[in-house]
């Protein structure tokens, strides 16, 4: 027979999602993730806290203190938006927050290019488009945002793109992998119509499928299709392909490259 009077309620009433909500605030984050380098830390934290008139002043007073660009680039600002990146895929922020983030690391990195050498070298570029007849872009627009923050080139067709369109840029820009998103189940078909005709050309890259309306099943029912589930799993998937890793291999070992999400 239990005794009420020994049982430990403290245990049962324990509010764990507000413990979660407490270990997950930005500025524990930011304690966490950021540079522990004044200057860098400093550019970092304008990013992650959305401090768009902050970022220009914070990149010069690095630059004027001997910082190199890329540095303040890769460990300063791109070091800001991984941190918004994981208070994103937490829940902590949201698109708002994401997109303000994206335009002061943006305007950071515009500053910081201007003293690089011949300008800053990316690791590859990645097409990514909305499906022809879907207006729904904001998933695209948030991958877009975390893949640049991650070193690559994006070139972004938009939304509602035709499938020639789409096949006409890729075969004229060559990129790593080709992107795009739906959220409405009549618009999917146009990734598979898209991937055939490259494939028809000779151009047999990922061609990776998300959106709500998609699912794991769908997108690897058709020759180069690969699947994200959220936007934090893009770049990963993309230095795999910068690895030299073709559609089959990352079918093969998504669980590892996405952690199973």
């Amino acid at each position: 027979m239990i005794d009420p009077r020994k049982v430990d309620y403290g245990f049962i009433l324990r509010r764990y999602d507000i413990e979660s909500e407490s270990q997950m605030r930005p500025e524990t984050v930011a304690a966490r993730m950021l540079p522990q380098d004044p200057l860098l830390g400093e550019v970092a934290s304008s990013v992650m806290f959305m401090r768009l008139r902050d970022v220009g002043p914070a990149v010069s007073r690095a630059l004027q203190m001997g910082v190199k660009p890329l540095d303040i680039i890769n460990k300063g600002l791109v070091a800001g938006m991984d941190a918004v990146g994981y208070l994103y895929k937490e829940h902590v922020y949201y698109l708002p927050e994401v997109m303000m983030a994206a335009k002061t690391m943006e305007s950071g990195i515009s500053l910081a290019e201007k003293h690089i050498p011949g300008g800053r070298v990316t690791k590859g570029m990645v097409v990514m488009h909305a499906a022809e007849g879907d207006p729904h872009d904001i998933g695209k627009n948030i991958a877009a945002v975390m893949l640049r923050s991650a070193g690559y080139e994006v070139v972004d067709l938009g939304k509602d793109v035709p499938v020639d369109e789409v096949v006409r840029i890729v075969l004229d820009r060559k990129p790593l992998m080709v992107t795009g998103t739906a959220l409405m189940t009549t618009t999917m078909p146009a990734f598979p119509a898209a991937a055939e005709k490259l494939h028809a050309a000779g151009l047999d890259i990922p061609y990776m499928a998300a959106g709500g309306a998609v699912n794991r099943e769908y997108a690897e029912s058709f020759d180069g299709g690969i699947y994200s589930r959220k936007a934090p799993q893009t770049p990963p998937i993309a230095d795999m392909v910068l690895k030299g890793k073709g559609w089959r291999e990352i079918r093969e070992e998504w669980d590892d490259i996405t952690g199973g999400i």
